[in-house]
């Protein structure tokens, strides 16, 4: 009898668990798939800072720089945990230079020379305004350095770029300067 109650209360339990399985439909799969195929700038996080990468991408004095980075396909790397300095160009910095370079360096066969540029204004680590020095040399991403001078109280980079602002970030660090760095040849 104990027996008889104890398999009935198992295959009540059973059909009180069982309910109508969820439907995938292929819209729902391909949501997923493209929240996915973003990447780590692609993660939306109201509570904390934004990374690098989304700092710049919502300032629109920094829109060429996104276009660069996107171009060079470097947003997933500077959106990872980092830390990173980033010494971010204006726009107006780049409108600086020679006319045509910028719409030169995004055409897909630059990419490299494109990638070496941007990583002349990446540095591993943070590094806060006053830790800098003057004489200072940070090694970049791209294996050459840069040199910091201070000017009038100010950190200078290799003789002309000016920070304008200084932004933090979840990941690291964004200097706006107004000169493009560009590294020797």
């Amino acid at each position: 009898m104990k027996k008889s109650i104890l398999i009935l209360g198992m295959i009540g339990f059973a059909l009180v668990s069982c309910k109508k399985s969820e439907t995938v439909t292929a819209a729902d799969t391909t949501n997923a798939t493209e929240a996915v195929g973003h990447g780590q700038e692609g993660v939306q996080d109201e509570d904390s800072k934004p990374n690098v990468v989304q700092l710049a991408a919502k300032t629109p004095d920094l829109s060429t720089l996104v276009t660069a980075v996107k171009a060079a396909g470097l947003a997933t790397s500077l959106s990872n945990a980092g830390p990173f300095t980033v010494f971010a160009p204006l726009n107006s910095a780049f409108d600086k230079l020679p006319a045509g370079t910028v719409e030169g360096l995004l055409k897909p066969d630059k990419v490299d020379d494109l990638s070496d540029i941007l990583g002349y204004h990446t540095y591993v680590g943070v590094i806060k305004e006053d830790q800098m020095s003057d004489g200072q040399t940070l090694g970049m991403v791209n294996g050459k350095n840069i040199k910091i001078t201070i000017v009038d109280g100010k950190p200078v980079i290799n003789g002309k770029a000016k920070i304008v602002a200084t932004v933090p970030a979840s990941n690291g660090i964004v200097y706006v300067i107004d000169e493009v760095l560009l590294p020797a040849k």
